[in-house]
């Protein structure tokens, strides 16, 4: 075999090793697993010399997909339903005055042109969802600002992506207008918004509709489809990350079969994309180069942290029920990660005349903030009494049970006031053949089920049961009927079915 090749193979075996254990030292040192992945790069360039911004970009690019993919599945529509409003203000209004603020600061301190100010500034304008589902997902932090900072980070990378492209035609068009770039943002936005939906309602009908005689594939089924969608999108002029992250909150509250597997492999394909992405924007890094920029970098850190977050925060809260606490939690975790530095390589592809200057001091803003918000957020949230009890059990722990290639799956009933089977025990019901209750989680605790056991609201039912009988089961336990006129339906009942 080419050395080249065994070399290259040996790389990614190393990135993938010192990741994993990165993440169970960052851990223990309570930081940000994205900050050690970083510096593992940064180690890496010390002994493999390496500049190629355009695959770092590429690869960025998918990884943001895929993260902002699992991140969507794992948002549940009934808990951000409420927050939509505060979360949308937040990524568009608040990213904006973050970016204007940020921006000016820029201009004076890096000696940069105002449009290469408002540039650093679009950059590191946004929270980056990486960051915040890695952090936020290890925290019993309260539902609700929990909620809204996945929402927020997940939608407001496209403003993000939005702006930077916007003032990089600005630098090297200077005819562009402010109303072309206004009305190309609604564009943008509108398309993902629509395509996400529509691809969205399209993976799940084809998961569920389509026999595969593989289980294991459902979830390459699932994750092809939203880099369809992110492709498809970006290609006919919308916004590819947001129809990314609206298709994934859509099939991850819709009723899927092999939903589990999915989520499951999600997750750990996304953090086997965020450990590659980090470790290769680190090794685009020399600290000889991030020192250049030292003092700017730190200036420029803690005006984003102390002074433009916070102005950004309170300005988007003031007609949301939000208290003073949760502002003060909500202006402190806009945490910058992967999208930032990935942004931060446009302006190099593009040759704008600052570029490796913006890079730098992005790269250098970008780990201040996680070092400094990402290991401080649990005790401030603490501090603050917005703190809840965390799950005692992860529903997906049934995946477990290994299906194989057999007909059956297992089926997820939330148990409603008005379901048959309330108050009922398993004994007395009446449920089709090599079809078996498993699971029982009530308040956030499993029940090992019984013939004894009695059904109670808002309990949440997990069902073995053959595919052919999946209509009987969700009959018999839900009470629902296939029905030939459909109920009228709101506008949100697009999301699917509600999880409880």
């Amino acid at each position: 075999m080419d050395a080249s090749v065994t070399s290259f193979v040996l790389l990614f075996a190393l990135m993938l090793l010192v990741g994993v254990f990165t993440t169970k030292f960052s851990a223990r040192l309570g930081l940000p697993s994205l900050v050690l992945f970083l510096f593992a790069g940064m180690l890496l360039n010390e002994f493999i010399y390496f500049e190629n911004v355009e695959l770092t970009q590429l690869i960025g690019i998918l990884a943001l997909v895929i993260i902002l993919f699992e991140g969507g599945t794992q948002t549940k529509w009934n808990i951000m339903r409420p927050i939509l409003a505060p979360a949308g203000v937040l990524a568009t209004v608040g990213v904006l005055i973050t970016s204007v603020i940020t921006g000016f600061a820029a201009y004076y301190i890096l000696d940069l042109t105002m449009l290469e100010g408002m540039l650093f500034g679009a950059i590191v304008g946004s929270t980056d969802a990486a960051a915040v589902f890695a952090v936020l997902g290890s925290k019993n932090i309260n539902k609700r600002l929990t909620a809204t900072l996945e929402a927020e980070s997940g939608s407001n990378d496209p403003m993000a992506v939005f702006l930077t492209v916007a003032f990089i035609e600005m630098i090297q068009v200077p005819e562009t207008t402010i109303w072309s770039t206004v009305g190309d943002f609604f564009i943008q936005m509108g398309f993902g918004l629509v395509f996400g939906l529509l691809f969205g309602r399209l993976s799940v009908l084809l998961i569920n509709k389509i026999q595969l005689d593989v289980s294991g594939m459902y979830p390459l089924l699932a994750l092809g489809s939203a880099v369809l969608t992110f492709g498809v999108t970006d290609y006919l002029g919308g916004s590819g990350f947001l129809a990314v992250y609206v298709m994934g909150v859509l099939v991850g509250n819709s009723d899927l079969m092999h939903k589990f597997s999915i989520v499951r492999f999600n997750e750990g394909f996304a953090w086997m994309m965020q450990i590659i992405m980090f470790i290769f924007l680190g090794m685009l890094v020399f600290p000889s180069d991030l020192v250049r920029v030292g003092w700017q970098g730190i200036v420029l850190a803690l005006i984003l942290m102390f002074v433009a977050r916070p102005v950004a925060t309170f300005l988007s809260m003031i007609f949301f029920k939000y208290n003073m606490k949760e502002q003060l939690f909500l202006s402190w975790t806009g945490l910058k990660g992967a999208v930032p530095i990935v942004l931060a390589t446009y302006p190099i592809v593009s040759g704008v005349e600052n570029g490796y200057v913006i890079f730098n001091a992005v790269f250098f803003v970008v780990l201040i903030s996680a070092l400094v918000q990402g290991s401080t957020l649990s005790p401030l949230a603490s501090k603050l009494g917005l703190t809840e009890e965390g799950m005692d059990f992860d529903p997906s722990g049934f995946e477990m049970i290994h299906l194989g290639n057999t007909n059956s799956e297992i089926i997820k009933l939330p148990i409603g006031k008005k379901a048959p089977v309330v108050q009922s025990t398993l004994i007395d019901i009446t449920l089709p053949s090599d079809t078996l209750v498993i699971g029982i989680v009530r308040n956030e605790e499993l029940i090992t089920p019984s013939g004894a056991t009695t059904i109670e609201s808002g309990d949440m039912l997990f069902v073995l049961s053959d595919r052919e009988k999946r209509s009987r089961v969700k009959e018999i336990i839900l009470g629902k009927k296939e029905k030939k006129e459909k109920p009228k339906k709101k506008w949100w009942d697009i999301f699917g079915r509600k999880n409880n």
